[in-house]
């Protein structure tokens, strides 16, 4: 079907809730959504502009189907389906890459052991988890056991009671050696009880019983138990300075951040009892769905694989569907499920910070390249110009008063600065201070000169940038199109903080840039450089004309010159300097010059002559 065809047949489409899937030309699905009114959604695909990713997307297009469904909830379990089974090119995806394996406990022994599974199966043994990965699992396995001197080794009890000598692990006095058949099977047993309840989150719980037992144990003057107690507490309160590997599984609380850039992150912030045990997050590209869209999708698909699902889920925004959310992880997960949008206080702190963590992951990445790319590609789209903005010239004026009016030419060619083609002019037919004329005089020669066939001027800009408001800009436009020149311009207006805010067209519209920290950073280093290069060609044409009128005097050199510049700053404060106060600057032949220079009309003596006869 033709885009018009498409376009008549999503205007047909019911009011409903629904999924949509969008086919290309061979049949296959390359897109699912869901939608709360199918016609409203599916026909705007058909009709405006669209972003790059999604314009691509409808490109491929060559039919849709609908499915209706009764309410919105419906919808989404039948999105969420859709995508796991089609896979679609253009939908976002969480791929299953990441290994989730679960801690296992065997429960078909006196003594039992704890293990790696990669899975939960139906046999009996408890699971616990998911974690991570195998590195993590083995790790916890190995920091309980030490703290609570559980064995590591390969040897099964009882059979193996008094066979060998005990190992390693129990003379450096992290296995209470039950390989000896001298620990008794109610201690093993509690030791691992203490295992279990540390895996599920309840360390405070578990440290409240054990000093009761130990107070108890003293008091009945057992004093033996009583230690063995303490220094069981003492393990455990250890390891809560490594509960961010034990409490992962158990967290109560994931705060949810998501950042969009040229590779956008999605990260999971895990916390248990108030306190950040682990993080999650994923990398991918940019992707084609709104950022409400995108942290639904992310979500479902996330606690879909990992399957495990904490009691409450704060995300960073309204997704729109959260109550739907809400109902569907509680339905994966059989227990209930909040989803929660903070909006201010200490949840709000924590998606906060998940979404620094996505943006900083993000950013680590994203090679400058990409980076830049995706600025351009903002500029592109905000400016509604028709090809990237590839190279970019940017224009100043600089003058002090009358004197020495400039003006500078930088360049930046795929978002960095080429500086082998930064031009500078000096206006010639101005004599008083006129930004207007003095932008017009050095647009005008720089494309009249790219006209003439000048090689210095052979390329032309896919965008202009002028330092200055909509009148600036339109002066530029007005000497393009003298010159029959049809190129985009903008202004670069700043707030009063000297910083660029906006960027802003000849008739007044502006585009706001403070709310994109990437275009903002860089059309403030266009600026600030632009400004800079023509301040420094500035100060050098003053220089020059301050140090001619030194290098008149004979016996003054560049290095001499230099030396009276430094000190004096001025030619009115060279001017008045007395003999000795030149003396103590430069030798004194120098010095007698200098001096005679300034002051022939009104003395015919030396300098020297005159400070005798005054004495």
């Amino acid at each position: 079907m033709q885009i018009d065809e498409l376009r008549e047949k999503a205007n047909k489409l019911p009011l409903l809730p629904g999924v949509y899937l969008m086919l290309n030309e061979t049949g296959e699905v390359i897109y699912v959504g869901k939608a709360k009114k199918l016609k409203n959604r599916v026909s705007s695909y058909f009709r405006g502009e669209h972003e790059a990713k999604t314009a691509a997307m409808v490109e491929k297009v060559r039919d849709f189907n609908v499915v209706v469904v009764e309410s919105e909830f419906e919808a989404l379990v039948l999105e969420n389906s859709l995508i796991k089974r089609h896979q679609p090119h253009y939908n976002i995806l969480l791929r299953d890459d990441k290994a989730y394996p679960y801690i296992r406990l065997e429960t078909n022994s006196d003594y039992p052991r704890f293990s790696i599974a990669n899975r939960v199966a139906e046999d009996g043994a408890r699971y616990f988890g998911p974690y991570g990965g195998r590195v993590v699992s083995k790790n916890i396995i190995d920091t309980l056991s030490k703290a609570l001197k559980l064995p590591t080794c390969g040897r099964r009890f009882p059979r193996d009671f008094g066979k060998t000598r005990p190992c390693l692990n129990y003379h450096m006095g992290n296995c209470r050696g039950y390989c000896t058949g001298n620990v008794s099977l109610e201690s093993y047993q509690s030791a691992v009880r203490d295992a279990e309840m540390i895996l599920n989150g309840k360390s405070a719980e578990l440290h409240a019983e054990l000093e009761k037992e130990m107070l108890l144990a003293s008091e009945e003057l057992r004093f033996e138990r009583a230690a063995e107690l303490r220094d069981r507490m003492r393990a455990i309160d250890g390891l809560q300075n490594r509960q961010n590997v034990i409490g992962a599984a158990g967290s109560d609380t994931d705060a949810i951040g998501f950042f969009r850039g040229a590779k956008s992150c999605f990260a999971v912030l895990h916390y248990s009892g108030g306190n950040l045990v682990d993080k999650d997050y994923r990398i991918m590209d940019e992707p084609l769905e709104s950022d409400e869209e995108a942290v639904s999708a992310l979500v479902r698909q996330f606690y879909s694989l990992r399957g495990a699902y904490p009691k409450t889920i704060l995300l960073p925004l309204d997704t729109g569907d959260c109550e739907e959310l809400a109902r569907l992880l509680s339905e994966l997960s059989g227990k209930k499920v909040y989803v929660e949008v903070p909006k201010r206080g200490e949840r709000k702190l924590l998606t906060d910070k998940a979404a620094l963590n996505a943006r900083e992951e993000s950013e680590r990445v994203t090679t400058a390249a990409q980076k830049r790319l995706k600025t351009l590609e903002w500029l592109k789209d905000a400016l509604e110009m028709d090809t990237l903005p590839s190279r970019i010239e940017s224009y100043d004026i600089s003058n002090t008063g009358n004197f020495g009016i400039v003006a500078s030419m930088v360049v930046f060619a795929d978002g960095k600065p080429l500086k082998r083609e930064y031009r500078k002019f000096k206006i010639k037919e101005l004599t008083a201070q006129d930004d207007y004329g003095s932008m017009r005089e050095v647009l005008t020669r720089r494309f009249r000169r790219f006209l003439d066939g000048d090689e210095r001027f052979n390329k032309l800009p896919d965008l202009l940038l002028i330092d200055g408001g909509s009148l600036h800009a339109g002066v530029a436009e007005s000497v393009l199109r003298e010159c029959g020149l049809l190129i985009p311009v903008v202004g670069m207006v700043k707030d009063d903080r000297h910083r660029t805010r906006a960027l802003t067209f000849s008739d007044g519209r502006e585009v706001g840039i403070s709310g994109n920290p990437a275009v903002f950073s860089f059309i403030g280093t266009i600026q600030e450089e632009t400004h800079r290069f023509a301040i420094e060609y500035h100060r050098s044409l003053r220089s020059a004309a301050i140090g001619s009128c030194l290098e008149d005097i004979k016996g003054v050199g560049e290095k001499r010159r230099n030396e009276l510049l430094l000190h004096f700053k001025t030619i009115k404060a060279i001017k008045a300097a007395s003999y000795e106060e030149l003396c103590s600057v430069v030798p004194k032949n120098t010095a007698k010059a200098v001096y005679n220079y300034f002051h022939a009309e009104n003395s015919e003596a030396s300098p020297e002559e005159s400070t005798e006869e005054s004495i």
